[in-house]
Order: structure tokens, then C-alpha cells, then sequence
């Protein structure tokens, strides 16, 4: 008698459920999406990325002793550091995506561009309508390139994460500095310098003067120009690097370290301690260089031009190494039952984390930008990051309600709904939502 088909092989494409997550993951998506807000608003919303740098200068020399800290430490504690994190696990969910698949036993690749293709819907929307600064038309697209990796063997995989890592980075800053390596003479090469300079310090005058006294359209329009000009150059050479840090998370996924993280303590330990170790060196560098520029002991008009690429993989050494840190460090206290409990309490943002990504860009311009309460380039710091903690803490409340009634965030619902061609079930059972709250 010929045995019935197994239900996992004809099981039918369809959603991860609550039940199926890894708490784990969902926390650390929450934690890094916590440190992707105040990066984003420390320098962009806040508008300090358009001031001249005499102003930004000026402004951290005459602020409050904790102004003064928090440069420093958003350089070296957050900046690039988070969304590190963040690329890290988008990598990991495709392999679980592959894994999920092949236990079913059905092809992904169809799926998964789909589940792309509306990524980069919604990221063009949030883009062109709300803010320039959109991270998931460049995941998605970028994203593709995982469909290459999933057959490779994993030494491939990493050989080609550590070049796009940390050799990439070499040939990027050779790429911003080409027209000064191909001049004639230094003096014509310091002279494109400062022309670039200009160039850029009066595009950002102009986008900072239209944020802060622009309608919608108005704010829309120079968001976009200051993306086509200056921002989109800057995507496209970091979206390798941006690759590498996605292979780096497929590797994780395929060996399981995080869903078998018990068995798995001494690599973690080993992780954090390494980690860390290189990542404050590869920070500190980062760190002196930006104190020396602010401090006016060099000018950075003068500096060789070849300073940057010898700079740019020992900051991405930095950036690696404090997010390895993070992930690490996180993944060890979950190993405690007082802890896990504590940080679990980031998992609902996590699980929610297109939604509040998203929500947090209409607050921010509704807060920073002129048709708003017109707050771009007037809070300190300080009140930045108490603005972000504050947003952050009416999120994670919010994601927890709202999860205790639904299956998903009402953005990874519309997201999951055009994926898989039908609308998903939204509301949880009472007897699922009673077990939510009660976790």
C-alpha cells in the first residue's frame, strides 16, 4: 500500500506564523531598528548633514558637555553599526526562507522575487513621497543577488562577504576620489577638491533652506533632487558592501547558529570578545580622525588623497565589529531566563519592523520638516536622541497591543497579502491573543 504524500512536501506557500518565529531575531531586528532610527535622525532628519561645516562645528563646541559626548559616541556606538544589523538579518531570513521551502519541498524563487518586487514598490513609494533616505528599494533590489549564493559553498560565500566587506570599501573611495587621482598635478587635484566641496555645501544649503520652509511638494521635490545629485551615488557604491553584509547573515542562517544558539555559546562568547576588540580599534581611528577635524588640528580640504581608502575598510572594520558585538552580546544574555525575558520586550517591534520603519519616517517629517512643527536644525543632540527613545517607546508599546489582536503589522500584512496573491488573515484567535498578552 503506497503511503500518503507527506503534508510538509504539498504544503502550500504561506506566511510565517507567530508561532514559528524565533524570538530571538525578532528582538535583535527590534534592538537594531531602535539604533537605525537615531542614526537617521542624529544627522538626517535633524538636518546636520546639511549644515555647513562650520556651523556643525561650531555647534558641538558650544553645546552642553553631554552635546559634546554624543558626537563621539553616535560615531562610534551606532553609526553604520545598526544597519549593519540590520542587512546582517535580512541576509539570515533568506535562509530561512530557502529553508522553509525546501522542507516543503517546493521551488522559492518565484516567491522570493515577488516578495522583492513589492519590497521595491513600497520602498520607491516611501522614497518619492515621504523621505529620500528609503533603505528598502535598495535591499530589495540588492536582495536579488542572494539567489546567486544559495547554491554556493559557504568558504565561497565568506571569501566573498570579507571582499565586499572590507576590500570594496578601498575601491569605493577610490571611485569619490577619481577625479583628483586623475588630475595632473596636486594643485589641479586640491582645486576639483574644493570645486566638489562647494558644489556639495551649496546643494545641501538649498535641500536644508527647502526642508525648512517648503510645503509637501516642495520638500518632496528637494529631497528627490538632493537624491539624484549627490545621495544616489553614495547608495549605489555602498550597495556591494551592503551585499556583503547580506551573505554574511545567509551564512548564519544556513548553519543555524541563532535557531541552535544554546549549542552554539563558546562561538558567541569567542564572537563578543573578538568583536569587540576590533571593533573599538577600527572605531577609535574613525573617532581621533573626526576629533582632529572638529578640533581644527587638520583640515580636512589638505588631507592626502589617499587617506580615505586607507581608511575606509578599517571603518568598516568598526562598523562589523561593534554590530558583531551587539548580535553577540544579545544572543548570550537571551542563553538567561531573566534576561531573554527583559529583552523580549523588543520582539514585537521587530516582528512589526516595516510598519514601524515606516511610521517612523512620516513622524520624522511631520516633527523636522517646515509643513511640520519645523524642528530640522534647531534640536540639540541631546533632544534628538531623546526624541528617537521617545518615538521608539510609543512603538514598542504599540507593536505589543497590536500584535495581541493580529497576526501582523498592518504593513507586513499589505506586504505578505500582494506576495502570496491574496488577502492573509489578520486577526488572531482569542485564544492566541490571550496567550500573546500573556507573554
Amino acid at each position: 500500500m503506497t503511503s500518503a504524500p507527506s503534508a510538509v512536501t504539498t504544503a502550500e506557500a504561506r506566511p510565517v506564523d507567530s508561532g514559528e518565529r524565533l524570538v530571538l531575531l525578532d528582538t535583535l531586528r527590534g534592538f537594531a531598528l531602535c539604533g537605525v532610527f537615531i542614526s537617521n535622525t542624529f544627522m538626517w532628519f535633524s538636518g546636520r548633514a546639511f549644515m555647513p561645516r562650520e556651523q556643525l562645528e561650531s555647534l558641538f563646541a558650544n553645546g552642553t558637555m553631554l552635546d559634546k559626548v554624543l558626537l563621539p559616541v553616535v560615531t562610534t556606538l551606532v553609526s553604520g553599526r545598526f544597519i549593519t544589523i540590520f542587512s546582517f538579518l535580512f541576509g539570515l531570513g533568506f535562509a530561512v526562507q530557502m529553508g522553509r521551502a525546501e522542507a516543503r519541498g517546493s521551488p522559492v524563487t518565484r516567491l522570493y522575487v515577488r516578495r522583492l518586487g513589492v519590497m521595491l514598490l513600497l520602498g520607491l513609494t516611501h522614497l518619492t513621497l515621504i523621505w529620500y533616505g528609503d533603505i528598502l528599494s535598495n535591499y530589495a533590489l540588492i536582495g536579488l543577488w542572494l539567489l546567486w549564493f544559495r547554491r554556493r559553498e559557504d568558504r565561497t560565500i565568506l571569501k566573498v562577504a570579507a571582499v565586499l566587506l572590507f576590500a570594496w570599501p578601498i575601491l569605493s573611495a577610490v571611485i569619490f576620489k577619481l577625479p583628483q587621482l586623475m588630475a595632473a598635478t596636486p594643485e589641479a587635484a586640491a582645486a576639483l577638491a574644493k570645486l566638489e566641496t562647494e558644489r556639495s555645501a551649496a546643494l545641501k544649503a538649498d535641500t536644508l533652506s527647502v526642508f525648512q520652509n517648503g510645503n509637501w511638494w516642495a520638500v518632496v521635490k528637494g529631497g528627490l533632487s538632493f537624491y539624484r545629485r549627490e545621495f544616489l551615488l553614495i547608495m549605489c557604491v555602498n550597495s556591494l558592501a551592503l551585499l556583503g553584509r547580506f551573505l554574511l547573515g545567509f551564512y548564519a542562517g544556513r548553519k543555524r547558529l541563532f535557531h541552535d544558539a544554546p549549542q552554539h555559546v563558546a562561538f558567541f562568547r569567542r564572537l563578543f570578545f573578538w568583536s569587540l576588540g576590533l571593533g573599538v580599534l577600527g572605531s577609535s581611528v574613525g573617532v581621533v580622525t573626526q576629533q582632529l577635524v572638529l578640533r581644527k588640528i587638520i583640515n580636512p580640504e589638505t588631507l592626502p588623497v589617499w587617506l580615505p581608502m586607507v581608511l575606509a575598510p578599517v571603518r568598516a572594520l568598526g562598523e562589523v565589529g561593534i554590530a558583531a558585538t551587539y548580535v553577540s552580546g544579545i544572543t548570550l544574555l537571551f542563553q538567561r531566563a531573566t534576561w531573554q525575558k527583559i529583552l523580549s520586550v523588543l520582539a514585537p517591534v521587530g516582528r512589526m519592523a516595516l510598519t514601524n520603519y515606516l511610521s517612523q519616517s512620516v513622524i520624522s517629517i511631520l516633527v523636522f520638516y517646515g509643513y511640520g512643527l519645523g524642528l530640522v536644525g534647531k534640536l540639540t543632540p541631546s533632544m534628538s536622541i531623546l526624541y528617537c527613545l521617545g518615538v521608539f517607546t510609543v512603538q514598542i508599546a504599540w507593536s505589543h497591543l497590536w500584535l495581541a489582536r493580529f497576526r501582523f503589522g498592518p504593513m507586513e500584512w499589505v506586504w505578505r497579502s500582494l506576495t502570496y496573491g491574496k488577502a492573509q488573515p489578520m486577526r488572531r484567535s482569542t485564544e492566541a491573543a490571550g496567550a500573546a498578552v500573556a507573554t
